[in-house]
């Protein structure tokens, strides 16, 4: 390997094949799929990928990457480079629309990359994601839990978890200071993301207050209308928003609605 992993990016390229199939068999994939991946380093997923399916948008922002990364996937003439940032690239925009995202994700912008395709690619039907074990722990962590916030509420409103998987530090170069893990989920239908997302990050804005005063504060709403919206779905004034299922700040929003 020619480039070395750049740690402002968050790059632990994957170096060991062996954790491919596992990645295969855990994003299921089939021949006419069209796969996202976001980071595809040194382009050892991105083969596995382009071997399997229909066409791989492979978005990259490491420019110091094109040459081999090329190389890499030649003579596959179904793997389409995009060089930017996968945050600003209009990721819904692209042709054909991608069915699911599999990817290694920089560690330090995997969770708006997740919430991002979430809501604003709709044609992603599901995710295999190599994130840090922690992340992959919150992002489907149960209420009452001290991993369970904002984000394990976003993902399980239009997600389900299908499969996860421990990977060793070995397989990444550089060997990360932190536990991986694979995580495959599929969207659920039928959300309204739109109209709960400010209730929820009003909600988990100020963890140590009553979910109340915290919507109170940040969402244009009074006390007393949390309060009697709080009441409508039959929780106490004084709940704590991790003490709330995911769906209920469905049922919260549409109550202050």
């Amino acid at each position: 390997m020619s480039v070395m992993p750049k740690k402002r990016l968050g790059q632990h390229f994957l170096v060991d094949e062996n954790v491919l199939e596992v990645i295969g068999r855990l994003a299921d994939l089939r021949s006419d799929d069209v796969v996202l991946e976001i980071g595809p380093g040194a382009g050892v997923l991105t083969r596995y990928l382009a071997d399997r399916v229909h066409l791989v948008h492979a978005v990259e922002i490491d420019r110091s990457l094109e040459e081999p990364l090329r190389s890499a996937l030649a003579p596959r003439e179904n793997v389409d480079v995009v060089f930017g940032d996968a945050l600003r690239v209009d990721l819904a925009a692209l042709e054909p629309a991608p069915d699911q995202l599999v990817a290694n994700l920089p560690y330090n912008v995997a969770t708006p990359l997740v919430v991002e395709t979430l809501e604003s690619v709709p044609s992603i039907l599901r995710w295999c994601v190599m994130v840090q074990r922690e992340l992959a722990d919150r992002f489907f962590a149960a209420p009452r839990t001290k991993a369970y916030g904002a984000v394990s509420v976003l993902v399980q409103l239009q997600a389900r978890k299908v499969g996860a998987h421990r990977v060793s530090a070995t397989v990444f170069r550089p060997a990360p200071r932190v536990e991986s893990a694979l995580l495959a989920f599929e969207r659920v239908p039928g959300v309204p993301i739109a109209s709960v997302r400010p209730i929820i990050d009003a909600a988990f804005a100020h963890r140590r207050k009553m979910l109340a005063n915290s919507v109170a504060l940040t969402a244009l709403v009074t006390r007393a209308e949390v309060d009697t919206a709080l009441a409508a779905i039959g929780r106490a004034p004084g709940v704590r928003a991790e003490e709330l299922a995911p769906q209920e700040f469905v049922a919260l929003a549409s109550a202050l609605a």
